[in-house]
């Protein structure tokens, strides 16, 4: 098998490397914001044919550093789809974070390659756009994330019309618990902390919040074709139990495994087929229980915010991961507190304009639009 990573240097690019190193695959490209260091050590380890970088001064230092070997180095956006215009490999994993990893996952489904989706702004952003591109280009669409990934195997056990809903798992993390006014006092280094799951900065503070939560549920209504009301959020501290589906029957499959990606990250390429795994066995009577809740939508706004979000359409759920990005990224900056970010992300969805059947453009512009209410109303 051949493939190729975008976002290759972040925690699901480096664990997708280690799937491909386990079983062999030839990683034909690769692609990051930045981090030369780890793309050197990539291109080195693959023999990559293509790597890409968003920075262009870290893509000249990087050809400098791999003048000695035949890869090929793009630099910035326009760079990288033009290296993704170049495939041929049988998959693209596309693990970049935010909304930098729309305009990649466009490219791909345009070139007819499969695609397996780690990158979940694609479909919060654009879904309707996304999922209607790959349909006409006959590209399916690979579901990376655990709680998606599970979703689509337990699909397989029941026919689709006889769905009645879904039962996507959360861990509720580092916060879970924590009324509104306990979480006033929690820090970045709390947030950073989760429980269960080893993630990038980022996507741990979206877990913090529930935003994370709200993200995936957007992504579930556009990959499986559902409705808000057929999804149900359960809080699940042991992340064992990656999400379920119930039946018309009140049958309800499950998909267990012990929280590491590299499960599904190898799901997504070798599907249908199963392989053998380098993640561990799970066994149950070591974990002991499995517990369940709802989640709290009081301390926790986000998840609701999202619902509103989706419901409402057109622009409002690009304009909220845009708003998200921007607050997060002030909060790892140090400029605002946790809390902050709930009202700041907020504001933001509300000032984006009702736009009920955007195009690229228009979604483009609701995200710059509320990324830059976010900086603002900080002053930054």
């Amino acid at each position: 098998m051949r493939i190729a990573i975008l976002g290759s240097t972040g925690s699901i690019g480096r664990q997708t490397a280690d799937v491909a190193a386990f079983h062999g695959y030839e990683v034909e490209a690769i692609c990051a914001a930045r981090s030369i260091d780890i793309l050197e050590e990539q291109i080195r380890r693959f023999s990559v044919k293509y790597c890409g970088v968003f920075d262009s001064k870290a893509a000249n230092d990087l050809k400098e550093r791999i003048s000695d070997t035949k890869t090929r180095i793009f630099a910035g956006e326009e760079g990288i789809l033009e290296m993704i215009d170049l495939l041929t490999c049988d998959t693209v994993v596309n693990a970049i974070v935010g909304k930098a990893g729309l305009l990649p996952t466009l490219a791909v489904i345009r070139k007819g390659i499969t695609l397996a989706l780690a990158n979940k702004e694609s479909l919060v952003c654009a879904g309707e756009l996304v999922m209607s591109e790959a349909e006409r280009m006959g590209v399916s669409i690979l579901p990376v994330d655990s709680e998606h990934s599970a979703i689509f195997q337990c699909l397989h056990a029941g026919r689709r019309q006889d769905l009645k809903k879904i039962l996507l798992t959360a861990s509720g993390g580092p916060f879970w618990g924590k009324t509104k006014e306990e979480l006033e006092n929690c820090t970045l280094a709390m947030a950073l902390a989760h429980p269960t799951w080893s993630m990038g900065a980022k996507i741990t503070v979206d877990s913090a919040t529930l935003m994370n939560k709200g993200f995936e549920v957007i992504e579930a209504i556009h990959l499986f074709n559902v409705k808000p009301s057929e999804i149900e959020v359960l809080v699940h501290r042991q992340s064992i139990v990656h999400s379920m589906v119930e039946f018309a029957d009140h049958s309800v499959i499950a998909q267990l495994s012990l929280p590491d990606m590299r499960d599904c990250i190898q799901y997504a390429l070798t599907y249908p087929e199963r392989h053998p795994s380098p993640v561990a066995e799970l066994d149950l009577t070591k974990i002991g229980a499995l517990t369940f809740q709802h989640p709290d939508t009081k301390a926790f706004p986000m998840l609701p915010l999202a619902l509103r979000a989706i419901t409402e359409g057109g622009v409002r759920p690009a304009a909220l991961n845009a708003a998200n990005e921007a607050a997060v990224a002030l909060f790892l900056a140090g400029k605002i507190r946790f809390v902050e970010i709930f009202s700041l992300v907020t504001d933001a969805v509300n000032a984006a304009p009702m736009i009920k059947k955007p195009n690229l453009a228009d979604i483009l512009n609701a995200s710059d639009a509320a990324f830059a209410h976010v900086q603002m109303a900080v002053g930054g």
